[in-house]
């Protein structure tokens, strides 16, 4: 069994945290920070255990980019 690396983004959502995994637009959440990351590990986990290899890649974005900017605003 091999593994990879992923990007979690994790977002505050009322009184939780929702997380993101953008290469596999797999998303989870949690009532803190780190508990929203290991249910987005799990969930991907289980996914890429249960999707068979053509959905896997259909979803897959080997392509991820994570940067901020700014933008005016009146």
């Amino acid at each position: 069994m091999g593994s990879r690396s992923y990007t979690a983004i994790v977002e505050k959502e009322g009184s939780g945290f929702v997380s993101l995994c953008p290469e596999l637009d797999v998303a989870s959440q949690g009532e803190t920070v780190e508990s929203a990351i290991a249910n987005l590990k799990e969930a991907v986990e289980l996914f890429l255990e249960c999707a068979d290899p053509a959905e896997i890649e259909r979803h897959l974005h080997t392509e991820v980019f994570v940067t901020r900017f700014e933008a005016a605003h009146g």
